[in-house]
């Protein structure tokens, strides 16, 4: 499931309350895509600390966690926990927010918080279940909510839903007060949401229509662009509007500019690629949309979907590469103590991601460690050693020949080092929260930061000559159907979602594309499919059926799939004991065991690029953990990997499998799924656990007998049983 691999060296800090993520240490800018490196920093926090107990605790264990804070496992329907009771002073009228710290892949269904005493239904306040959260968020309830009743309290109790079986990691609890960005979500959230819902119904309708005229294609030369298109029998003044990157989808107001058009039932147009800017800079009309509008009294109607390029000329004929063989590597960077080259070539790496944080990079003016860069007619600046850190990691592999996929991240907040680029970088609405950001393409400042940093890199690590390395393609954002923690823009209906992170592909599509041919962009998501543990949280079946109603309405692009396939429960490797997964369009989730029902999802002719291929699929975050470093768990660990990789190794659509993580780490909630131990274990400080071994054996002559063992571990005769052969269709009503 979920997101991962985060950058040794690098402490990235999400400190919702504090409106995001920070970075602790070194200025060294590599962060993060997944679980690896992911841990909150002790940044100081205003506030009254609360300390959990375990007397009175009821249908919970409690564990001590060696680095502080609890682990709390529910055993009934009542699970709750006290805090000590304080007699510390504090104001009730300014510190309402009770906040902490989290980490659990289960999620609760729900949370109450009560205040007392004394301890009754009137002095407590409903929360939203804890989402599932991977790496260590913040939550915070408003205590305030409680009306009148909230007032000066002893102790609190906190209800973790109604269900045993929720495992919730527990640190570093304040009773503080509201932040300036909590106070503007609060003032704000009727508001958005009735816009928002507003919105809604006229992009569904906008998605949904057949509209009377037809842009049918947009090919983008080197000076100019043509357009050409149907008008059928409509009569009027007609026009050809173009549509910024940063107007939100299917808004009649406003069109950049307008062309007449001459009545007919064909048109071809020819416009200038670069327009006229702000300032008398020169503007690249790559990233516009094309539409048949009328103008009316009230504006404009559009009479036609906007359809984006279908074609733009690339700067370089660079070659194809395709990775040589499946075995990847996820989050991968240099600097973790352990021997790269040695493993890279041991392990037969073929692929890697490399978690890359454009927020890190960027700067808002010129200093010591700058480098100038220009786009769109307007000078930008970016950290020269933010740079060198990814030159390094990337030199390395393409030196390797390895294929590399960025995962393009937004850190948000004060998770931004350059303060003055903090409010415009990231969404608006981003959700203090999260862990990182969605692009914040609500209008031209953020759009063209956003570009302007995706640009930089897709020059420099697309050059022929590979002097910086080489990015083949970008996976955007991180498991974006749990955007709410990893690709966050707030609370909103899936098709503005989906109208934002679609915009955002295509930004990264067309720039990557500017400089290599074949760069592909990916969407990321979970192991969810039809059913998710969050109610603010996507559906990952629904996203892909909205993109791909995006990509017929406004013109198809190639984008692929980065798909997530964990265990059901990410601290149990032996996936073939998965409950909510089945072989049909509708299952619950797609792990292991029914990997494949993506293949079959990707076969169908109806998600082709352009009904004509198929869609590159690759598996970009996925391992298996051992809950200990006892022999059985390591012997189960290395069981799943082969379970896993006997289950895909036939399945032709997976180009890449991208094994997460490498080495174990201390900031994934208690987590050991990598391929080598702790850099700081005790007993074996970096050692190899034995699905290392296997995992280097696979794909060779020598697969087979390193698999063999585990045969009795899932409990099989012969691998063939573990396939499944029947069909894959949608579930019979």
């Amino acid at each position: 499931m979920i997101f991962r691999t985060r950058l040794a060296g690098i402490v990235a800090a999400c400190l919702a309350g504090l409106c995001g993520c920070a970075i602790a240490g070194s200025a060294a800018p590599a962060a993060t895509g997944g679980r690896d490196g992911i841990s909150m920093t002790k940044t100081k926090r205003e506030g009254m600390a609360l300390r959990l107990v375990g007397e009175r605790a009821h249908h919970v264990q409690m564990t001590k966690l060696p680095t502080g804070g609890w682990e709390i496992r529910t055993t009934g329907g009542d699970p709750y926990v006290f805090t000590a009771l304080s007699t510390k002073p504090y104001d009730p009228h300014r510190a309402h927010v009770l906040a902490f710290e989290y980490f659990s892949t289960t999620g609760t269904d729900s949370l109450q918080v009560f205040f007392g005493p004394p301890i009754d239904e009137r002095h407590s306040v409903h929360d939203r279940g804890l989402s599932v959260s991977e790496a260590w968020s913040e939550h915070a309830v408003d205590l305030a909510e409680a009306g009148r009743h909230w007032r000066r309290s002893g102790l609190f109790r906190l209800d973790f839903g109604r269900r045993a079986g929720k495992v919730v990691r527990i640190r570093n609890m304040v009773l503080r007060e509201p932040t300036d960005r909590e106070r503007k979500l609060v003032a704000t959230r009727e508001a958005r949401r009735r816009a928002e819902a507003d919105q809604e119904r006229r992009l569904r309708a906008y998605l949904e229509a057949k509209p009377p005229c037809r842009i049918t294609h947009v090919r983008v030369g080197e000076a100019a662009i043509e357009v050409a298109g149907e008008l059928g029998n409509q009569k009027g003044k007609l026009v050809l509007g173009e549509v910024p990157m940063f107007t939100p989808t299917g808004a009649a107001d406003p069109l950049r500019a307008t062309m007449a058009l001459e009545a007919g039932e064909r048109f071809s147009m020819t416009v200038e690629r670069y327009a006229d800017g702000e300032g008398g800079r020169r503007v690249d009309r790559l990233f516009s949309r094309w539409v048949v509008a009328r103008r009316t009294a009230r504006g404009y109607e559009w009479l036609s979907h906007a359809r984006y390029a279908d074609e733009a000329a690339a700067m370089w004929d660079l070659p194809e590469e395709k990775p040589k063989g499946r075995k990847g590597l996820g989050g991968f960077h240099l600097g973790r103590g352990a021997d790269a080259d040695a493993d890279l070539e041991a392990l037969g790496i073929h692929s890697v991601t490399v978690n890359v944080v454009l927020t890190d990079i960027l700067r808002s003016k010129a200093g010591r460690d700058t480098t100038a860069f220009e786009f769109n007619g307007r000078m930008f600046h970016a950290s020269r050693s933010a740079l060198q850190h990814y030159d390094r990691t990337l030199i390395h592999c393409a030196k390797r020949g390895i294929i590399v996929s960025a995962i393009v991240l937004i850190r948000h907040g004060k998770g931004i080092r350059d303060r003055a680029l903090s409010k415009v970088f990231a969404h608006p609405d981003c959700h203090p929260s999260a862990q990182y950001s969605m692009a914040n393409l609500t209008g031209r400042e953020g759009f063209e930061l956003y570009a302007a940093a995706l640009d930089l890199l897709a020059r420099r690590y697309s050059r022929p000559d590979k002097r910086y390395g080489r990015i083949h393609h970008w996976i955007m954002h991180n498991e974006v159907d749990a955007g709410w923690v990893w690709t966050n823009c707030g609370d909103k209906p899936a098709p503005l979602y989906m109208d934002l992170y679609h915009r955002s592909m295509r930004t990264a599509h067309y720039i990557a594309r500017k400089y290599n041919p074949h760069a592909r962009v990916f969407i990321s998501l979970t192991h969810y499919w039809n059913w998710t543990v969050d109610r603010r949280f996507y559906l990952p079946k629904e996203l892909l059926e909205l993109l791909l109603s995006f990509s017929r309405a406004e013109g198809d692009f190639d984008w692929g799939i980065a798909q997530h396939p964990y265990p059901e429960s990410l601290f149990e490797p032996k996936a073939w004991l998965d409950k909510k997964c089945d072989f049909t369009f509708e299952t619950p989730l797609i792990t292991y065991k029914n990997i494949e029902v993506l293949d079959a999802w990707v076969r169908q002719k109806r998600t082709f690029f352009r009904g004509r291929s198929q869609r590159t699929l690759h598996l970009t975050e996925q391992g298996l953990n051992s809950p200990d470093y006892g022999e059985r768990a390591l012997r189960e660990q290395a069981a799943g990997m082969a379970y896993a990789w006997k289950k895909i190794k036939l399945l032709d659509s997976i180009e890449s499998f991208h094994y997460h993580n490498w080495i174990d780490n201390r900031h994934e909630g208690g987590l050991r799924i990598g391929l080598r131990r702790f850099p700081d274990d005790k007993q074996a400080p970096l050692g190899k656990k034995p699905i290392w071994y296997v995992y280097a054996k696979l794909d060779t002559a020598e697969e087979d007998a390193a698999c063999e063992f585990a045969k009795s571990v899932i409990g099989i005769n012969n691998w063939s049983q573990i396939r499944h052969r029947g069909p894959i269709g949608n579930r019979q009503k």
